[in-house]
């Protein structure tokens, strides 16, 4: 039944006119206003926001929260401690490495700038820097590169499974093809007079490492002695550097260089699957053979 229409018993509508219904004056604006004055009384109370003081110490305990998830899981920045990598990377420079890649199960591929933990053995003649509060505390958090850590940052040459091997007055070849460095070694430098090496098999999940200034670099080269014959394990990659972020006016990306990229650099990878549907197909081959020469012999 709509509110206000009639019932239909013939009972006389109610008139605003009547003395009996009409309401006293002021009655809905008094009640109008004692509830505003109600509901503003709230909004009197409402809260003062906190200071920015207040706020300060969780603002900086979320900073150093993200900043931590970064350096584990993301990237970290790196100071180049040596001149083993010019003129790619000069002494001083801050790479950033990513480390993020290895968590989908990713490997070091060949042509990539890595930085690995030390094998054993490799920096045990280099003193350690002694950092002080502020720099350890900075290292800790990934503003700042490892300080107490003993990382080194080489170039990827060789993978598991490849033949590397460089000749005197030779170039370094992997899996017998001929790589051109001359776009990242060290002006003046040769591929590896310094110390020949090879042909060595790089065994699985390992890799061989060299540096780019070849003649001031005590790379894979230079351990072969050493357990795992001058190769590192994938385990001990933190990850690949992928740009020079410090100096501004040094900034530059990392890539692979295009010698790495040549056609049949994989050939030895490549042959596998085929060896593999060789090797499969020969019993088939005779069984159809045998078969054919039974089925000759009974008619």
């Amino acid at each position: 039944m709509a509110v206000g229409a009639r019932s239909g018993h013939g009972e006389p509508e109610d008139r605003p006119d009547k003395p009996g219904n009409a309401e006293p004056a002021g009655t809905t604006a008094d009640s109008t206003e004692s509830d505003v004055g109600s509901s503003s009384g709230g909004s009197t109370a409402q809260k003062k926001p906190r200071s920015f003081w207040k706020e300060l110490p969780l603002l900086i305990g979320i900073a150093l929260i993200l900043a931590l998830l970064i350096k584990t899981f993301l990237v970290q920045a790196f100071s180049i401690p040596s001149d083993s990598m010019q003129n790619t990377l000069q002494r001083g420079d801050r790479v950033l490495v990513d480390k993020l890649t290895p968590w989908f199960g990713a490997e070091p591929e060949r042509g990539e700038v890595v930085v690995f933990h030390d094998p054993g053995g490799w920096l045990e003649d280099t003193a350690a820097p002694d950092p002080n509060v502020v720099q350890k505390f900075l290292s800790f958090i990934g503003l700042m590169p490892s300080a107490e850590e003993k990382d080194l940052i080489k170039r990827v040459i060789a993978i598991g499974g490849d033949t590397v091997e460089c000749k005197k007055n030779g170039p370094v070849t992997v899996n017998g093809k001929a790589l051109d460095d001359k776009s990242f070694i060290f002006e003046g430098n040769t591929a590896c007079n310094d110390e020949p090496f090879g042909p060595i098999k790089i065994p699985k999940d390992r890799i061989w490492v060299m540096g780019d200034h070849r003649q001031n670099s005590l790379d894979s080269r230079y351990h072969q002695a050493l357990p795992g014959g001058g190769t590192v394990s994938t385990d001990e990659v933190v990850g690949r550097a992928v740009v020079i972020a410090w100096p501004i006016n040094r900034w530059a990306t990392l890539p692979i260089p295009k010698t790495f990229d040549q056609p049949g650099l994989n050939a030895a990878m490549a042959a596998a699957p085929g060896a593999i549907g060789i090797a499969g197909a020969v019993p088939l081959v005779l069984w159809r053979r045998r078969r054919a020469a039974l089925d000759s012999g009974r008619q």
